[in-house]
């Protein structure tokens, strides 16, 4: 294993600033007024990456119900070219 200069040498963290976890909440869940449609290009690039590729759930924050959801309908406007497969550099 790789020596972490991060880490004191009997393996243990330092004791600097502590990460507080906050459970993120689906938006979906959250609002009822946001509904997830392939035709609305808009609401579904926040949920791509600057690359095009599809953010997970444990990122975008969105509940395993939505997530599907949001998967299947952005795959549906990749298809009929409302967004891009991938994003061109350069």
């Amino acid at each position: 294993m790789a020596y972490d200069s991060r880490r004191k040498p009997n393996g243990s963290r330092p004791r600097g600033k502590r990460f507080i976890h906050r459970r993120k909440i689906c938006r979906f869940c959250s609002n009822s007024n946001i509904k997830i449609d392939y035709k609305d290009p808009g609401t579904l690039r926040v949920f791509l990456s600057e690359r095009g590729k599809i953010i997970p759930k444990r990122i975008s924050g969105s509940c395993a119900k939505h997530q599907r959801e949001l998967t299947s309908a952005i795959r549906k406007a990749r298809t009929i070219a409302l967004l891009p497969f991938v994003v061109k550099d350069g």
